[in-house]
């Protein structure tokens, strides 16, 4: 990996694992649904002007758009939502770890959808291996109360929502000549109209338009949503859509950090346990040998950001 993909990797690591802080901040003014239309309206104010700049060209297609829908359905608005429910009642280390099963997930909806091909045991260790890390670096056994309520429930669903996506859109958008920016500023337009279908059962009540609530939308929205895009679809480009798994993995480190640094959060044996674990997994994950048929189940975060 070249210097300047390391970097965007970290920073792609750093926006994402704070996200989680962002939300929580956010809903101290905002309701779920508020909070997820204005940083998916955010996202596309962002990535559209960027790519109508570049002159790329956007689909036109019936079937397209309605692929987009489903798309946005389970990638964005289903997700965005039950994350923002589950905040309510459960801490921001909680929603990272259970977060953290998506790629689970992902393999797990593969296989049953049958577009799951030779996943290498290299890989599957690291997968397996990510995980553990990152349980061990929240010890969920002392919040068991936080992840056995709804709030955890949500969290949980959430994560297999983004699974759902993923598989969806290896195998109905990507590889279809359309550019992944593109794809993301339709997807994230989408996801904006099904929430403004969804505000009469949960966003119509007064939002608190404080300096923090405020201020951390904007930042989950144009930086958390729309600059995360940009450089997840550079270092697709680059290293390939297993970067996306990786991603994920580091965000609970990040979280830890940021914790330890801002909140004074201790770190414990077995959460610097848990992060050497994690980084083994990115190691193993990243590096494992691509073959031709696994295409379109990796190239399937090709049109998300599972934060």
């Amino acid at each position: 990996m070249s210097r300047g993909n390391a970097l965007r990797l970290a920073l792609l690591a750093l926006i994402w694992g704070s996200g989680f802080l962002w939300i929580k901040l956010a809903l101290d003014g905002f309701t779920p649904v508020q909070l997820v239309l204005f940083r998916l309206l955010l996202g596309v104010a962002v990535l559209a002007p960027i790519a109508l700049l570049r002159r790329m060209p956007f689909p036109t297609r019936r079937g397209i758009w309605a692929h987009l829908v489903v798309a946005a359905l389970f990638a964005n608005a289903i997700p965005y939502t039950l994350v923002g429910f589950g905040e309510q009642t459960v801490g921001s280390n909680v929603a990272g770890v259970l977060n953290a099963t998506t790629p689970l997930w992902t393999v797990l909806v593969a296989v049953l959808a049958g577009t799951d091909r030779a996943v290498s045991l290299r890989r599957g260790m690291g997968i397996a291996l990510g995980f553990a890390g990152t349980v061990l670096i929240f010890t969920p056994w002392e919040s068991a109360g936080d992840i056995a309520s709804w709030g955890g429930l949500a969290c949980l669903a959430a994560a297999a929502s983004y699974g759902v996506s993923f598989v969806y859109m290896g195998r109905y958008l990507t590889g279809r000549g359309i550019p992944p920016m593109v794809l993301a500023a339709c997807q994230l337009a989408a996801g904006a109209v099904l929430l403004t279908l969804a505000l009469p059962f949960g966003g119509l009540t007064a939002p608190t338009w404080g300096v923090v609530p405020v201020g951390s939308l904007l930042l989950l929205g144009t930086v958390g949503t729309g600059l995360a895009y940009v450089l997840n679809y550079r270092l697709i480009d680059d290293l390939g859509s297993t970067v996306a798994s990786t991603t994920t993995y580091l965000l609970p480190v990040v979280a830890l950090f940021l914790g330890a640094l801002a909140l004074h959060e201790p770190v414990t044996l077995p959460t610097l346990t848990g992060t050497a674990l994690v980084l083994t997994a990115t190691s193993l994950i990243q590096n494992h040998p691509k073959h031709p048929v696994d295409h379109e189940v990796n190239d399937t975060v090709e049109a998300e950001n599972p934060r």
